[in-house]
């Protein structure tokens, strides 16, 4: 009895986590290029009171033994890189990537981040920069007097100036992509940082070596579906009540066994 009451306690641990995540997923579900969570759990170790395939007094074997499970932990709060919708804003600036790939964003630090948020401005210099005023790399500076900015497919940046009508190009958009995704680190801001997990980024031009386009005019929704993420907090919910009652219904028969010699 005192053991059911640690392992319930890791079902209600478990489950305080998994609410944790979801409602982090909930908060963000309007945060351009978020990715939803998913909390992972797996059974901690085995009490074996008694091993399959023993022999037992009578000289028979054990068909399956005697294992107590004690509990569950969780083992990873892994981001899910699925595509999120492409919404039109007829922004020049807004940009959106279809398919697989990262902005590559400078840091002040001079590390550079990740993002799929495509939201960008200009600074007082003329540079391409997210909504921490963290530059893209690489960089790209538009003319001041520029009138009409026009972002390809494939990441080339060309302006219109007065006086002409040829499209002058100032620069070359390109995106990274991760073997391992999954391992990349969030620093909040909509930004991600490599580790040894997610493996060395490769760089090349949109829609090149397995990379998405570039949408301009667009950006990426979170891709947070607010009904499942309703329904799993739901289960958890109730899955936290259960290992409560579990809790309680250990604490009543110890009360009992306490109670004997009364």
């Amino acid at each position: 009895m005192i053991r059911s009451l640690f392992i319930a306690a890791t079902g209600m641990e478990a489950q305080k986590i998994n609410i944790d995540v979801i409602a982090n997923n909930l908060a963000n579900t309007n945060t351009a290029g978020y990715k939803k969570s998913r909390a992972d759990f797996q059974e901690l170790m085995y009490q074996e009171l008694a091993s399959p395939g023993a022999t037992s007094a009578a000289g028979s074997q054990l068909p399956s033994g005697i294992q107590i499970g004690l509990g569950v932990r969780p083992v990873a709060v892994q981001k899910v890189f699925q595509q999120g919708d492409l919404v039109k804003t007829g922004n020049s600036l807004d940009l959106a990537i279809e398919g697989d790939g990262f902005f590559q964003i400078i840091k002040p630090d001079g590390e550079i981040a990740y993002t799929r948020a495509g939201t960008f401005k200009l600074d007082s210099e003329g540079r391409i920069v997210n909504s921490e005023g963290y530059a893209l790399e690489p960089e790209i500076t538009i003319p001041a007097d520029a009138i009409q900015i026009t972002i390809g497919s494939d990441g080339r940046v060309s302006v219109i100036q007065p006086g002409s009508n040829v499209p002058n190009e100032v620069g070359q958009i390109e995106i990274a992509k991760f073997p391992n995704p999954g391992g990349l680190k969030s620093i909040g801001r909509n930004l991600f940082v490599e580790t040894s997990s997610s493996g060395a980024p490769t760089t090349s031009t949109p829609g090149s070596d397995g990379l998405g386009s570039i949408q301009q005019g667009f950006i990426e929704l979170s891709n947070v579906n607010i009904v499942e993420e309703m329904i799993q907090m739901i289960v958890s919910q109730r899955a936290y009540e259960l290992n409560s009652k579990a809790v309680q219904a250990a604490d009543e028969m110890l009360q009992v066994t306490n109670n004997m010699r009364r």
